[in-house]
């Protein structure tokens, strides 16, 4: 049973190890992708091959014009408190539309309610789509409520087409009259991996030792001195 254990939480340990490895490079290859000048994001040929792993939180840049009429308010809370992300989709020259979540606004009459299209430029970080709703919340279009950015369904009940498959969350730059606030991306990685590893490798130690004891006690004994039951008093050993 020791040598099962010991070998199971060293197993863990060493899984561990290469979760933190896998876990660095992830938080590497991010900070890279943030801190790049920013770029056009993809364009309709290359969109069956976007993926989180490659292209999320990418810096972008792109033009276009914006329509008000069709943005979508979906719920969230921020460091600012609770609210709504403005989802609005931003037609661009080349033919095909990017949701663009324009940042903030604490109520629906923060939202921007411009009655016409109207031309826009947008830095920010591209995101991958959030579908099936928000933790225990389904989205229900019909009702007007939305609990999580799926690109997808926001789309549909929108009627976009040409629509990319992934958002863009808009950088800080102010918008007219303060709203919506935008930069409140958070990009940060839960990294508890080094400690899991100590965890289980410090209960490996405890199997080995509580394995080994017995001999450590038997070797212990045998080293001690014998008393000789035969000498005379005063020449015991």
């Amino acid at each position: 049973m020791g040598a099962l254990l010991f070998a199971g939480f060293t197993a863990l340990g060493a899984w561990q190890l290469q979760r933190l490895a896998w876990k660095l490079d992830l938080i590497a290859r991010v900070a890279a992708r943030t801190e790049a000048a920013p770029a056009p994001p993809p364009s309709p040929e290359t969109w069956s091959g976007v993926t989180a792993k490659r292209d999320e939180y990418r810096h972008v840049r792109i033009a276009g014009t914006f329509d008000d009429r069709r943005q979508t308010l979906v719920q969230a809370v921020t460091a600012l408190g609770p609210g709504y992300w403005v989802m609005t989709p931003l037609a661009t020259a080349d033919g095909y539309t990017v949701l663009v979540n324009r940042g903030f606004v604490p109520g629906p009459e923060q939202a921007p309610a411009s009655a016409q299209p109207h031309p826009a430029a947008v830095t920010g970080l591209l995101r991958i789509s959030e579908p099936h709703g928000g933790f225990l919340r389904a989205n229900a279009p019909a009702a007007g409520r939305w609990y999580s950015r799926d690109v997808a369904a926001i789309g549909q009940a929108r009627g976009l087409r040409g629509l990319a498959p992934y958002f863009i969350d808009a950088d800080a730059t102010p918008n007219p009259g303060g709203w919506p606030r935008g930069g409140l991306t958070v990009v940060r990685f839960r990294n508890p991996h080094l400690a899991y590893a100590m965890t289980w490798f410090s209960l490996a130690a405890m199997v080995a030792l509580w394995g080994a004891w017995p001999a450590i006690e038997a070797a212990r004994r045998r080293r001690a001195p014998r008393t000789d039951l035969s000498a005379p008093d005063g020449l015991r050993t």
